[in-house]
């Protein structure tokens, strides 16, 4: 089939998300201004540069109340937030970071997870994510969107600091498949990293 995606595409579901698969979770822990702990997932979510080290999240949409996001209001007012990395083990309190709470409640507290301080930022880390990165805000880029009241927007931040539990650490590498990551497909559906191949570049 072919379909531009502004004049529709006759399926009973947008394919859309389904067709640009896997995509890293972002799961993103903050801290607002008077101190209130925020955790949410984000699925367009990624590395963008090494030198230095820098991720985005696409905090598109808004709260129910047509407000910014959590995630990027406080980033933005803190100049900092937390990517903890979300694993198979902790796919349930992941989606239930997801839910839609009152603006100030702590998504963490909520899902029976743990913050601890941060070494270098202000924003906490989840205690039983194997990985978090520190990251420093560095700023918002505005995106297109069809409607102005559900902006689109990517936040980007260097990270200034990096966790990693070392029994995920083999011979001076990360075991991925150790750690078993998930990852958002289309719909409502999910996959987990259980197993890795290597492929050299031929130059």
């Amino acid at each position: 089939m072919f379909y531009e995606p502004r004049l529709g595409h006759g399926l009973p579901r947008d394919p859309f998300k389904a067709l640009v698969v896997p995509r890293p979770i972002g799961w993103i822990s903050t801290v607002d201004p008077l101190g209130r702990v925020n955790l949410a997932p984000f699925s367009y979510y990624n590395a963008v540069a090494d030198s230095p080290p820098q991720v985005f999240f696409a905090a598109n949409g808004s709260k129910p109340d047509n407000g910014l996001k959590d995630s990027r209001r406080n980033a933005e007012a803190t100049g900092c937030f937390v990517v903890n990395l979300a694993t198979w083990d902790l796919r349930e309190a992941m989606n239930a970071t997801s839910a839609h709470l009152p603006r100030g409640a702590d998504e963490m507290a909520y899902a029976g997870l743990t913050a601890v301080p941060s070494r270098i930022v202000a924003a906490p880390r989840v205690a039983e994510s194997p990985v978090q990165l520190e990251c420093r805000y560095l700023q918002t880029v505005m995106l297109a969107t069809d409607d102005p009241r559900e902006p689109n927007a990517i936040v980007i931040g260097e990270v200034v600091g990096v966790h990693i539990a070392d029994e995920y650490l083999v011979d001076g590498r990360v075991d991925v498949a150790r750690l078993k990551p998930i990852a958002r497909l289309g719909y409502a559906q999910y996959t987990a990293v259980e197993s890795v191949f290597e492929m050299r570049r031929p130059d």
